[in-house]
């Protein structure tokens, strides 16, 4: 019998993705043919959960800049993997610090070089930007991305824009006045995530993988919000020009940047205020005249997974 390994590399800072990654690799433990390997990404100065305020912000330069902070160096091991899954947070718009130091190692640009791998990203709503950034980074250590899957918080946009923060902030994660629901993903959608680990067990078996396709097309893997597609690409250039300024004023940490940090957030507050729902009205108009365009921005971006819902039948989380 000929056994598949897989490397799966993580790092979670609230422990929502460990239970996440759990649920989706559960039938690949199951399989006497597949080894897993796990190989977690530490930081090394921790980042603080619950965050406090200035911490967090403090991070947002180097998170879109992907400046990577220093890790405990992975230890090496002799393994040929088949398959590589690597879960991941979104901080800013952009994959969060820790994967992103992970990706600039020598550990991954030894072990990820030709290598399928499948994405994995828990987050609020907002992922598209942060995938767009993971993709150049795969690229650079010559990795194949053949897979895409995401799930987001639970409740609209409104909500979790009041769930998610405290949560981040205090730690907090339940049902807030009986009105919000609880933060982060749903149990019903983490549950359902087995699916996922199903299709790639089957795919594996068959040397599907081999083929560098996706192994999870037809599972609802992705779903692009086109409503928040040019949201995410304004935040994104904001965040790139005041995440320059920044970084030239000091290194994260140092007091003297501080101030500059504030002054983006007092900024980005009256943003929120006064021209967020400008622009989300102009937004709605110009989506209804650019549709055929928008679906296609759509499309491309929930590649290579997609979207489809045509074998979730096959591999449902009940069987």
């Amino acid at each position: 019998m000929i056994i598949k390994k897989v490397l799966v590399i993580s790092y979670s800072q609230t422990g929502q993705l460990t239970q996440l990654t759990d649920s989706m690799l559960a039938p690949l433990k199951e399989a006497k043919n597949i080894e897993l390997v796990y190989k977690k990404v530490e930081p090394l100065k921790p980042y603080p959960f619950p965050w406090d305020f200035m911490s967090f912000m403090d991070c947002f330069p180097e998170s879109v800049y992907l400046d990577p902070p220093k890790i405990k160096e992975i230890e090496a091991d002799d393994n040929d993997y088949d398959l590589v899954i690597l879960p991941y947070q979104v901080w800013f718009l952009s994959p969060s610090l820790p994967i992103t130091a992970f990706l600039k190692s020598d550990y991954a640009k030894r072990k990820l070089k030709g290598k399928p791998v499948i994405t994995l990203i828990g987050c609020r709503n907002m992922w598209v930007m942060a995938q767009e950034k993971m993709k150049q980074l795969l690229a650079e250590v010559e990795a194949k991305l053949i897979d895409n899957i995401v799930l987001i918080d639970q409740g609209n946009s409104l909500a979790t824009f009041i769930t998610t923060p405290r949560w981040m902030l205090t730690g907090k994660r339940d049902s807030l006045w009986g009105i919000f629901p609880e933060a982060g993903i749903s149990k019903k959608d983490i549950k359902e995530a087995s699916r996922f680990g199903k299709a790639i067990r089957q795919a594996l078996a068959n040397d599907e993988e081999k083929k560098l396709k996706s192994l999870c097309s037809g599972l609802n893997a992705v779903n692009v919000d086109e409503k928040l597609i040019k949201s995410e690409q304004i935040g994104t250039k904001s965040f790139m020009i005041w995440g320059k300024l920044i970084r030239k004023v000091g290194k994260q940490g140092e007091a003297k940047r501080k101030p500059i940090v504030i002054l983006y957030v007092v900024f980005l507050l009256l943003m929120i205020i006064t021209i967020v729902p400008i622009n989300m009205l102009v937004q709605t108009i110009i989506r209804k005249i650019n549709k055929e365009k928008i679906l296609e921005q759509k499309r491309i971006y929930e590649a290579p997974s997609g979207s489809a819902k045509d074998r979730m039948k096959d591999f449902s989380a009940d069987e």
